[in-house]
């Protein structure tokens, strides 16, 4: 304890000291004009986070996604964090997550009859790029850019997780956040997310209390709702799962690879069943050791009713995975998550962001 307090004082903190300077120095440049920020002919709606690390960005794209894809043609831009390939890429129906990317690949999955979706690094040739693609988009959603400011926004929405908010976190490397907690100023909508079911009065007023956020600044409170176990290979279940079904003798193996697995962990260990954990980092791309493993696992687990369950994001890559054992097919389902607002605010956010949209000037 003594070693890692004296690296803590020596390295990690002034480490972290420097990188806030050069956050807010670059930050100051784009507030000053000394960095340019390039505007486009329709309006770009910002999503993410001040903390590195899962938010739950992508559930909440997809709550806008479905809420303003009647009313908006629109398009959605990524980076396609740890893909296997560089520049622009418009996602297809033969597109891969190797190729785009996880969250890109599951949002085009789900919603690629009704909105165009594309990766790249640099946001503005992607926006460039995505209108000429399809010159229709009159809605441009940008999904983890709060700090990509080359890219003047329409509405800028920004995350905080419920149970580790960004003002109880410090710079990295010391902590996890990108920038300084002065950068929550930038934002029209701060959503607190993966709420537990229940909040108290004092739970509300502290979070409103520490956030300090300006009048003009609208705060909501999202919760994820998790759904009916979906199985990841359709053509080879053989029956439906529910976990209330399931009794003190049966086993789940759970395969997860999440930014903060223990939401997902806790729900599924509410349930009667046995879990056995299989914990990976966030983006793990499974290998074919990785693979053999849980094959091994799995066999391992000497009862009649044994299942595998995993995330939504983890069942993008494993769907796709060409290692995946043909024998755990039939045994495998992943649990599929909505947002929902908390205290009756679904109507609430869905009319303050058309406001947004439709009134700020571009």
């Amino acid at each position: 304890m003594a070693r890692k307090n004296i690296y803590t004082q020596l390295v990690l903190k002034p480490a972290s000291k420097i990188y806030g300077w050069i956050t807010t120095l670059r930050n100051k440049c784009f507030d000053l004009g000394k960095l340019k920020q390039s505007q486009f002919p329709v309006p770009v709606v910002v999503v993410g986070n001040l903390r590195a690390g899962g938010t739950g960005k992508t559930p909440h794209v997809e709550y806008i996604l479905e809420q303003l894809r009647y009313t908006y043609h629109i398009g959605v831009l990524s980076r396609g964090y740890k893909r296997e390939t560089k520049g622009f890429i418009a996602a297809t129906s033969q597109s891969t997550p190797k190729e785009i990317g996880d969250e890109p690949y599951q949002i085009y999955q789900k919603f690629n009859k009704d909105v165009t979706v594309a990766v790249c690094e640099d946001r503005c040739k992607g926006i460039q790029h995505l209108l000429l693609v399809d010159p229709a988009i009159n809605l441009i959603v940008l999904d983890d850019a709060f700090q990509h400011r080359y890219v003047k926004p329409t509405v800028s929405i920004l995350l905080t997780e419920y149970s580790r908010p960004f003002f109880e976190d410090k710079m990295l490397p010391l902590g996890r956040l990108r920038e300084s907690t002065r950068g929550k100023n930038r934002a029209d909508i701060v959503i607190v997310t993966k709420c537990p079911e229940q909040m108290t009065p004092l739970e509300y007023r502290n979070f409103t209390t520490n956030l300090d956020l300006f009048p003009y600044q609208k705060l909501f409170f999202s919760r994820f709702v998790n759904g009916n176990l979906v199985p990841l290979f359709p053509n080879h279940a053989t029956h439906q799962l529910y976990l209330d079904w399931l009794n003190e003798d049966d086993v789940v193996l759970l395969i997860c690879g999440i930014g903060n697995p223990i939401p997902f962990v806790k729900y599924v260990r509410s349930f009667k069943a046995k879990v056995r954990l299989q914990l990976y980092d966030d983006h793990h791309p499974f290998s074919k050791k990785d693979m053999q493993k849980i094959e091994k696992r799995f066999d391992e687990i000497n009862v009649k009713n044994k299942y595998i369950i995993t995330t939504e994001k983890d069942a993008v890559k494993l769907a796709n995975n060409p290692y995946f054992p043909e024998a755990l097919k039939s045994q495998i389902f992943y649990v599929p998550v909505h947002v929902e607002f908390d205290r009756q605010d679904n109507a609430t956010f869905e009319e303050t962001l058309k406001k947004l949209i439709s009134t700020t000037p571009r």
